[in-house]
């Protein structure tokens, strides 16, 4: 496999090679935020479908059991799960908060690359596809999204950086929680 890069062109430097390399971290971005966009809706369908049940409960203890301790008991346990359930809802709302981030990127990427592919004077420069990529990466606010860029700039294959970038997802929870 070749090492020229738009960083250190060599006479195998090629602007198709880049436009690929371009292209395969927009689909790997894709695959990335999909998943993690399923997950969270997974994640928020679960957490209201048992919220609702949860109120359920409550109701039906409140009608059936008024002013007694257990009752109150019960309550307080159903609300405790309650909030336990929003916070499971909000960890996948910031989830998709990521998901329209790391999307949002991805337009911004290939419209970027659309505008050097067509522009003839620019496009057989490996600088100003050097210049494309460090303001691609410049943008980037998410450490996996650094990651991901590295990765495909290195030349690994998109299930590859898939591989790597789940392993790491799930070991740096970078999620706030309230």
């Amino acid at each position: 496999m070749t090492t020229s890069t738009s960083k250190s062109p060599d006479l195998d430097w090629s602007q198709v090679r880049e436009t690929i390399r371009m292209m395969n971290l927009a689909v790997a971005q894709i695959e990335m935020s999909m998943r993690e966009g399923e997950d969270s809706v997974g994640t928020l369908t679960a957490a209201f479908s048992q919220m609702m049940e949860n109120v359920s409960l409550i109701e039906q203890y409140v009608k059936h059991n008024t002013g007694t301790e257990a009752s109150k008991d019960t309550i307080l346990e159903q609300c405790d799960a309650i909030s336990a359930e929003m916070q499971h809802a909000i960890i996948a709302f910031q989830f998709y908060d990521k998901l329209t981030q790391r999307l949002t990127h991805v337009s911004q990427t290939l419209d970027s690359l659309s505008d050097l592919v067509g522009d003839g004077h620019r496009l057989y420069d490996p600088r100003q596809w050097a210049m494309l990529q460090e303001q691609i990466k410049s943008k980037y606010t998410m450490p996996a999204e650094h990651a991901m860029f590295d990765m495909v700039m290195q030349g690994m294959t998109i299930e590859q950086i898939l591989a790597t970038a789940s392993s790491t997802e799930h070991d740096q929870n970078d999620i706030e929680l309230f």
